[in-house]
């Protein structure tokens, strides 16, 4: 049971940093973000990315800058959140 739950959550994540990827290689790409294939990963990635880009607007280095690190802080708060479900997992089972 815990191997399995282990291996979800691994897996689980893994599919949200891949779908980041492709929407950060979709960026650089003009025309395909309004695709539907653009679309499909821009909804599932936005409910994450939007309200960390939200917190970087509001803080003090936010505001004006050019490249959006969203998906960088992402990654890093989302393994943080991975290692400690993993944590949790392992001392429950």
């Amino acid at each position: 049971m815990q191997s399995l739950l282990l291996n979800s959550i691994e897996i689980f994540f893994q599919l949200i940093y891949f779908l980041i990827f492709i929407r950060i290689i979709l960026s650089w790409i003009p025309g395909l973000n309004q695709s539907s294939i653009g679309a499909f990963v821009y909804n599932l990635t936005e409910p994450i990315l939007g309200p960390v880009r939200n917190m970087i607007d509001k803080s003090p280095i936010g505001g004006g800058m050019m490249l959006d690190f969203s998906p960088i802080i992402s990654m890093f708060l989302m393994k943080i959140v991975s290692m400690l479900l993993q944590a949790i997992v392992t001392m429950i089972f």
